[in-house]
């Protein structure tokens, strides 16, 4: 399940990570957090969703169906994330929760504003993966290194660090799991970048996970993939077939 924005672009949020579980021979459920009005280029307007709204559209699909992963994208802020998450959790604690953690004001909204850490940390703990770039780690982390940042944030869950917001090492990403990193390295294909490509990568990751894979396979293989949607096109938006 993919609780995230609608992007009418379908370059990124609900639309992009039913394409990538689709592809990797997955069912995807979509719930929506916001409405959003936006180009791959260009974002507009943002509508948030109330939590019962987003709790109302899962409900039925998990009472119907034993869904094993769920990924979150964009979220108002953090006392709706942990009501989420608790939430999802009492219907089933067995369910593994990949929250992509979107803070980039240039989508027309902020986490960055939120102060309450202990918060952060009880969602992190109710968490199985996250998935930051350099700056959102550096934000979870309380601004440390990013590398350091990861894994202070791995004391409460892991953490997969993206590189491909960085100038030293770029598109190397690191995975966390506790006080252990295994680093995923780029492959030599021509690479061109992708609106939604963090969207891409953590439902990738999800579809793996759901379909059994250990954790540094389902990243391995993840990796694997937004690198084929990567090489898809010269466009902004993604060719999804693989």
């Amino acid at each position: 399940m993919s609780i995230a924005g609608l992007d009418p672009s379908g370059g990124a949020g609900i639309l992009a990570d039913i394409k990538t579980l689709e592809q990797l021979r997955c069912i995807g459920f979509g719930v929506a957090t916001a409405w959003t009005v936006q180009t791959e280029k260009s974002f507009l307007n943002i509508d948030w969703l109330p939590l019962e709204k987003i709790k109302e559209q899962a409900r039925p699909l998990l009472a119907q169906y034993r869904v094993q992963v769920i990924k979150i994208g964009i979220i108002e802020n953090l006392e709706i994330l942990w009501s989420l998450v608790t939430w999802l959790k009492e219907i089933n604690k067995e369910v593994l929760i990949v929250w992509d953690t979107v803070l980039s004001a240039s989508t027309g909204f902020s986490l960055t504003n939120a102060t309450n850490k202990e918060l952060l940390k009880s969602i992190l703990r109710r968490v199985f993966l996250i998935t930051p770039n350099i700056r959102e780690a550096q934000w979870l982390g309380s601004g440390k290194d990013a590398q350091q940042a990861a894994q202070y944030l791995s004391d409460y869950c892991n953490v997969l660090l993206k590189g491909g917001h960085t100038e030293i090492h770029v598109g190397v990403d690191t995975l966390w799991t506790g006080q252990q990193a295994i680093q995923f390295f780029p492959s030599a294909k021509t690479l061109s970048p992708k609106h939604g490509s963090g969207c891409i990568l953590s439902s990738a990751i999800a579809a793996h996970l759901a379909q059994g894979m250990p954790l540094e396979q389902s990243c391995e293989k993840a990796k694997a993939y937004i690198e084929t949607i990567l090489g898809s096109n010269q466009n902004l938006l993604a060719y999804h077939h693989v």
